[in-house]
């Protein structure tokens, strides 16, 4: 694998002059990618599932062929388990929503969650009673099995979490947790916006019964995420939203709706970011991710190695993460880290609670600083932040 030659597929890193560190929020996009979202604006701007015209047959059948694509890789059988949605927050609350969760079910999480599994929990506890459980990691945000299974009772009806932590980038074993679930009569909904991109993710292997994506973290567009779900657990999801395209047929009082996953698609859809999304997979199966899972963690080894002797700086998680350096340097606020690095020396990170409040609040931190990378990055853009990181903590740090 050729990291120099992969860098010229993406306009961002060739216009050069500066280090992308925020692909934990979005990815940079290849040609590729930027082509096949362009082609259908330019070859066949016409909408899927409803005409008969030929523009319209060959989007009906390129957004097919992107389920074709997304079921090969996730090592799938059936393409029509995966529904496109704008992001995996949508897929999070299409489950959410549409489970069937009732008074006195619990939904158990772990304390480190994005706000996409998060939120609806604590609305749906006040509108609807459902219970909300909450598995404890470690300070540093490590994933406690035992914890997990004294918290899997009798009453918890979903278990809903975060593959990969957007914060710490610790992981969690979601087969062994998928197991316990199964045995005591739970489904599983996985957040796999932070994992999907950086590793081999086998969904048949792993036995979940949901799976949400953001597809803009998988080098595609943006706006574009997946929903992957058993067959048997799609047929009794409820849609969130109703309307076009997933009717059967509708009388004035009366409404047979379509199968999945037509029938959570409603609305016409987002043609060009399907393409861009089946463009997006290839080019990850053709890299392997087997390689873009080893080409990054020896990124990870060079930041540790290059920052470890920098006392006035603190990582936030444990020593193995995928993808994702979080830190503090005392003294200053991560505001200020992100907005200097990216002023003086053109890197740019994320700053902040990055949409998961309670595990900042709950440590009594005010949030980190951030670099994440992809298959894009090198070794120069690795060191081009670490050098710019201990210049600030040189000049800043009390």
């Amino acid at each position: 694998m050729d990291v120099s030659l992969i860098r010229k597929d993406f306009p961002t890193i060739k216009a050069g002059g500066s280090v992308y560190l925020d692909s934990a929020c979005q990815t940079l996009r290849p040609l590729s990618v930027i082509e096949a979202i362009t082609s259908y604006y330019t070859d066949f701007p016409a909408c899927g599932g409803r005409s008969v015209h030929s523009m319209a047959t060959k989007v009906s059948m390129e957004v097919d062929s992107a389920r074709e694509t997304a079921a090969s890789f996730f090592g799938c059988k059936d393409a029509r388990s995966f529904i496109f949605t704008k992001n995996c927050t949508e897929g999070m609350n299409i489950v959410a929503k549409g489970f069937g969760l009732r008074k006195g079910d619990a939904v158990l999480t772990t304390d480190m969650e994005h706000n996409s599994n998060h939120v609806q929990w604590v609305e749906m506890a006040k509108d609807t009673g459902i219970k909300r459980k909450i598995t404890k990691t470690s300070v540093e945000g490590v994933f406690d099995i035992e914890d997990f299974k004294r918290q899997m009772t009798n009453d918890v009806k979903l278990v809903s979490m975060a593959h990969t932590s957007n914060v710490t980038g610790s992981s969690i074993p979601v087969k062994e947790i998928t197991e316990i679930a199964h045995d005591k009569g739970a489904a599983v909904l996985i957040d796999g916006a932070q994992a999907a991109p950086h590793t081999p993710v086998d969904l048949k292997g792993l036995d979940v019964d949901f799976y949400s994506v953001s597809v803009h973290k998988m080098l595609g567009p943006s706006g574009m995420g997946m929903l992957y779900g058993k067959e048997e657990r799609l047929k009794k999801l409820r849609p969130l939203i109703y309307g076009g395209g997933t009717v059967g047929l509708a009388t004035y009082d009366s409404v047979k709706l379509t199968g999945h996953p037509e029938k959570f698609e409603a609305g016409l859809m987002d043609y060009a970011g399907v393409i861009g999304t089946a463009a997006a997979l290839r080019y990850l199966s053709k890299i392997g991710m087997k390689n873009i899972e080893s080409h990054e963690e020896g990124l990870q080894r060079l930041i540790d190695r290059e920052l470890s002797d920098v006392s006035s700086l603190s990582t936030v998680g444990p020593p193995e993460r995928r993808g994702i350096f979080s830190f503090n340097i005392a003294g200053m606020s991560s505001h200020d880290i992100a907005m200097m690095l990216d002023n003086a020396d053109n890197v740019m990170i994320r700053s902040g609670m990055h949409c998961a409040h309670p595990f900042f609040v709950s440590r009594n931190m005010n949030g980190c600083a951030r670099a994440s990378f992809h298959i894009y990055n090198d070794e120069g853009d690795i060191l081009r932040f670490t050098n710019a990181v201990r210049k600030l903590a040189a000049t800043f740090s009390k």
